[in-house]
């Protein structure tokens, strides 16, 4: 459709419309303010929401009618994407029956029919009730098509990224609160609530590790290496003492323990001493040559 349809040739009419109603340009609906992600448009204001807009990101223009009843399953699905969308394209809502000209420019001869502006111009459309997942590629392919033309896509982008992240900032935040606090189950919930959500997120998985410690080594015992000594088949034992060796700072002497119990243990018993020892590593920055050396004695063991 692309340079197949002047959308120039409703401003003059636009203007003289709001000169004669004196209202400023916008004679219907309401445009839903300059951010808005979905936007009620009208010969009126068809040049400000559609035509300018489109010159920063796409816009989407929703022709339907209200005894449409494909319209009625497809508006509101391009109304949820735009508000997913944070604002890197727009949906503009176009009556047929009260906006005929605008319907003729663009030569409609059925609804629902979906029109892509970008740059002032057509860039795609569809007619008929379409899946979401395909509408969804639909935009996606515009939006990947148009990001280095239209500079507010990236923009709104930046923005929903910066958004996300600063969500992320907050959840992190109310741990370490609860960690300040004293109140490690509390803080310990909220790193596992983010693992559970991101798997993958090596900061909540130190922070986790730091927490249980630190929980651990407040109420660990000295007494408890010398209960361990004479005692080392018994995993409790050693696993205590490894915590209160780690909390008088002797590193390697807390590896070396759990270490040696993963060489006599198997099963179950050896799977644990192997988890809390690799959750002691994950305390200490990458890098760090105990930690180095711990995971080769630690690899022997097992192998």
């Amino acid at each position: 459709m692309a340079g197949a349809v002047d959308l120039s040739g409703l401003k003059n009419r636009a203007d003289a419309q709001a000169k004669s109603a004196g209202s400023g340009g916008n004679s219907g609906g309401d445009s839903g303010g300059a951010g808005a992600s979905v936007v009620e448009v009208t010969e009126a204001n068809f040049q400000a929401e559609v035509v300018d807009r489109s010159m920063q990101v796409p816009v989407v223009v929703d022709l339907w009618a209200t005894w449409c009843q494909p319209c009625k399953q497809l508006s509101p699905i391009l109304e949820k994407l735009a508000g997913e969308g944070g604002g890197s394209w727009v949906l503009a809502t176009i009556d047929v029956d009260n906006n005929q000209r605008i319907a003729q420019l663009f030569g409609v001869q059925s609804i629902p029919t979906v029109i892509a502006i970008a740059g002032g111009q057509p860039v795609e459309a569809f007619q008929g009730m379409q899946p979401e997942e395909q509408i969804r590629q639909w935009i996606t392919s515009i939006l990947d098509s148009q990001r280095d033309q239209l500079p507010g896509i990236r923009a709104a982008e930046q923005g929903a990224g910066a958004a996300e992240e600063e969500q992320e900032d907050s959840r992190f935040t109310a741990a370490e609160q609860a960690l300040e606090r004293g109140e490690y189950a509390a803080a310990e919930q909220a790193y596992q609530s983010i693992l559970d959500a991101e798997p993958d997120n090596e900061q909540a998985k130190a922070a986790l590790a730091q927490v249980r410690f630190t929980a651990r080594a407040e109420s660990a015992d000295p007494g408890a290496i010398e209960r361990a000594e004479g005692a080392p088949d018994d995993v409790e034992a050693q696993l205590a003492a490894a915590d209160a060796e780690l909390a008088q700072q002797r590193v390697e002497d807390a590896f070396n323990r759990l270490i040696g119990t993963v060489r006599r243990t198997s099963g179950a018993d050896r799977d644990r001493v192997r988890e809390e020892l690799l959750e002691m590593f994950g305390l200490f920055p990458e890098g760090d040559q105990r930690v180095a050396n711990a995971r080769r004695s630690l690899a022997s063991a097992l192998f």
